[in-house]
């Protein structure tokens, strides 16, 4: 009679539900880690007009637009904010060569009828300034390019990160800490807070047996609205504390 080992009679199939959960379980956190860099480089960073004119004059603006404020881009907290262009916006945007966006409140542009005339051959105030932005605004720099990259990049880490996520809390064995949907609206949550939570109480740390009234849908509401608003303060008030280099937005 020939013998056949335990490991060469499992099904495929069950090798595979072994596999994943393992797989996900050191593959998001490390996806997280590549991402949260890249998305933390990227994101617009509050600034002034005198840091915008000693940009100019080192040769370190690539990029210039005139905005009248932000598009947050939804819920999806992968989604990188974007600004809205407005020719006449009071919201100065610019991308310097190592590939950030900074941002100020400026003056009105130079064809404001309130300046007067433009003086071409000065350039001191926001004729001046104007002038050198408008020709920086008709070019395709590689630092702008370097942004966008930097930025794919950090949306293709955040796709995989959600997709992967997803697909094991609804095609993967129900969860044992709290229903799909309670995780659902967990992993909403900014920065990908929730997705984090669900890996740890899920895939590391999982109670050996389904939770007794275990969290639900509505449940999962709550936690995102709370913990939402709490992560939101949070950051508010590192930005005053150690300032918008550090904790941009």
């Amino acid at each position: 009679m020939v013998e056949v080992s335990p490991s060469r009679s499992r099904p495929f199939g069950g090798r595979w539900r072994e596999i994943v959960p393992v797989a996900l379980r050191w593959g998001l956190p490390v996806l997280w880690v590549l991402w949260a860099p890249l998305a933390w480089w990227v994101e617009p960073r509050e600034s002034t007009e005198a840091h915008l004119d000693r940009d100019l004059a080192t040769g370190q603006v690539v990029a210039f637009h005139r905005a009248n404020g932000w598009d947050d881009g939804g819920a999806y907290w992968g989604s990188r904010p974007r600004s809205r262009y407005a020719p006449d916006g009071g919201l100065l945007v610019w991308s310097v060569r190592n590939g950030q966006t900074r941002y100020a409140f400026g003056a009105p542009p130079a064809s404001d009828p309130y300046l007067g005339e433009p003086d071409p051959s000065s350039s001191a105030g926001p004729r001046g300034r104007d002038a050198q932005l408008a020709a920086i605004s008709e070019t395709t720099p590689a630092g702008d390019v370097t942004l966008h990259r930097i930025r794919d990049a950090a949306s293709l880490l955040a796709g995989v990160l959600t997709v992967l996520w997803l697909g094991r809390l609804i095609g993967g064995a129900p969860p044992l800490a709290g229903t799909r949907w309670f995780w659902f609206w967990v992993g909403l949550l900014p920065f990908g807070v929730g997705v984090l939570a669900w890996t740890y109480r899920e895939l590391w740390r999982p109670p050996p047996v389904p939770v007794l009234g275990r969290g639900s849908g509505w449940r999962g509401v709550g936690w995102l609205i709370l913990a939402g608003v709490g992560i939101s303060l949070l950051v508010s008030v590192a930005r005053i504390v150690v300032g918008t280099t550090v904790v941009p937005g």
